[in-house]
Parts: structure tokens; sequence; C-alpha cells
């Protein structure tokens, strides 16, 4: 990505859509874009996994996790697999953990906190459906971009 998100939202204002301010930057690619895939789970990253597995070159995963505290959803194991599968970035509507270990890594990576607790592995939840979380709608297609000041998006390549 080679735009600051603050010279996007000058430049389309209104156009894109700009989540409420509650994020953390944890990945070691601070400015990173591309087309959202989403994930609905609740305390449960199987599909997390399963999704990082497949190939996700010019994509950033979206993982709506309600926005629980109780448990991370992404961790550097995880976060190994989106870089080896081409994944840009990764938001996470939820916790993280392995910080000091993703903040190494060559990926994006956006979440609300950390926590060491791990998730379920149930196999529950919902792979590219439309998820709606700080105020923005993440739909499968649309097309992300961050940096340090926060994300934006756009239902259209800018």
């Amino acid at each position: 990505m080679s735009r600051a998100t603050a010279d996007l939202y000058d430049e389309y204002g209104d156009k894109l859509q700009v989540p409420i301010p509650m994020f953390n930057n944890y990945g070691g690619k601070k400015a990173f874009s591309g087309v959202i895939s989403t994930v609905k789970c609740h305390e449960d990253n199987s599909y997390v996994r399963s999704t990082l597995e497949q190939p996700g070159v010019g994509k950033v995963l979206v993982v709506d996790g309600g926005g629980s505290l109780r448990c991370a959803l992404l961790g550097d194991m995880l976060a190994e697999l989106g870089i080896k599968n081409g994944w840009t970035g990764i938001i996470v509507y939820g916790c993280i953990r392995d910080s000091a270990m993703i903040r190494k890594m060559g990926i994006g990576v956006k979440g609300l906190n950390t926590n060491p607790k791990k998730s379920l592995k149930k196999g529950i939840g919902e792979r590219d459906v439309p998820v709606t979380f700080a105020g923005v709608n993440f739909i499968p297609g649309y097309f992300l971009y961050a940096d340090e000041d926060g994300f934006v998006v756009s239902d259209k390549e800018l």
C-alpha cells in the first residue's frame, strides 16, 4: 500500500467507511491492503485457521469475534500460516495472543487487545458472510486499506 489512510479519506471522504477507533496495531507490517474475506465466530478460531490455510494473495481477513475479550482468536502460529499463504493482513474484532512474536512478522494485524488464553476449537463459525462491527459493514469482496492511523473500507478498489 503506497497511500496513507488519511490521504485516501481526504480524496474519497464519505465514500469510505471508517471504523470507530478501538483497534491496536500488532503486526510487523504496519500498512496493508486487500480484498476482504470474512470469518464470523465466537471464542472459536477453527474457521480462522481453515481460512488462513487457503491462498490469500491480495486479501485481508476480517474476523468478527463479537468483540469478546475472553480468549484469543489469533496467535503466532496462525499469523505464520497467513504469511505462508500470502494474506496481507488480519483484522480481529477480539483478542490476539503471542503479540511479541507477531510484531516481528511480515503481516498486518490489528485487534482489540491481547489475551494468553486459547480459543475453543469446535468448528463453529461462518466464512465469507457480511459482518458489521465498529460502525463498518465488511462485505466479502470490498477493499480494506490499513496503516498506523487505522483503516478504511471501500466498495471498490482505490
